[in-house]
């Protein structure tokens, strides 16, 4: 389950998201049980895509209070956070704000990737999950678990089911199987009956466990 902290930019929401609530209410008892709980609550996008994933790496196996010191220090050496501003910065800066030399190797490829073309976010509309995730995982620093997260908080795409997610393990453990342990194949069996908004069941997942909004 991703922590980090919010942007100040404009947040959009799902226009999706009754609809997506309707079907999981109707197909899944835990869900009928979970989504009246948290009232009008739900998904929200913030920032764009090459700011989102930097924040990714930048908090990357940190907390999140450590995450937005380094964040704020990285971000406060750039006139404009864009990938020709990152690759501008020398190492030595990168590094005095506090990130580790393998993040300023990580960032600065993320720059490379947006700015020589290999990353082009206005083709991913047009473009399965699968094949994103296949263009974020070229990028060092980035797995399939963060391209998965993204898909789901920055791209809103309604059917992502991130198999390899803690809280999402915990969440189904929970409230499915009374605590006992789940695998792979326990929560993709599960899941069918999400299709096709099994990124929603994940989210009330999420908040059955951390009753704060999860933004990415």
């Amino acid at each position: 389950m991703p922590d980090a902290a919010p942007d100040s930019t404009a947040i959009a929401t799902p226009p999706w998201w009754s609809e997506a609530c309707a079907h999981l209410s109707k197909k899944d008892r835990v869900m009928r049980r979970l989504i009246p709980q948290y009232g009008d609550a739900c998904l929200e996008s913030r920032g764009n895509a090459f700011v989102t994933l930097a924040r990714s790496i930048v908090g990357q196996q940190i907390s999140v209070k450590a995450a937005q010191s380094v964040w704020d220090r990285f971000a406060a050496l750039l006139a404009a956070f864009t990938p020709q501003g990152v690759l501008q910065l020398g190492v030595h800066e990168m590094r005095a704000a506090g990130l580790s030399a393998r993040k300023v190797e990580y960032l600065r490829d993320l720059a490379r990737h947006f700015d020589d073309g290999r990353i082009a976010p206005a083709q991913w509309r047009a473009m399965t999950d699968e094949a994103i995730i296949s263009e974020l995982v070229a990028i060092r620093g980035i797995g399939r678990w963060t391209a998965e997260m993204f898909l789901i908080f920055h791209m809103m795409r309604p059917d992502v089911l991130p198999l390899d997610d803690v809280g999402l393990i915990k969440g189904v453990s929970r409230n499915y199987f009374g605590g006992e342990p789940v695998s792979r194949l326990d929560i993709r069996e599960l899941a069918q009956a999400w299709q096709p908004w099994r990124s929603v069941a994940t989210w009330y997942i999420w908040r059955s466990l951390d009753p704060l909004p999860v933004v990415y």
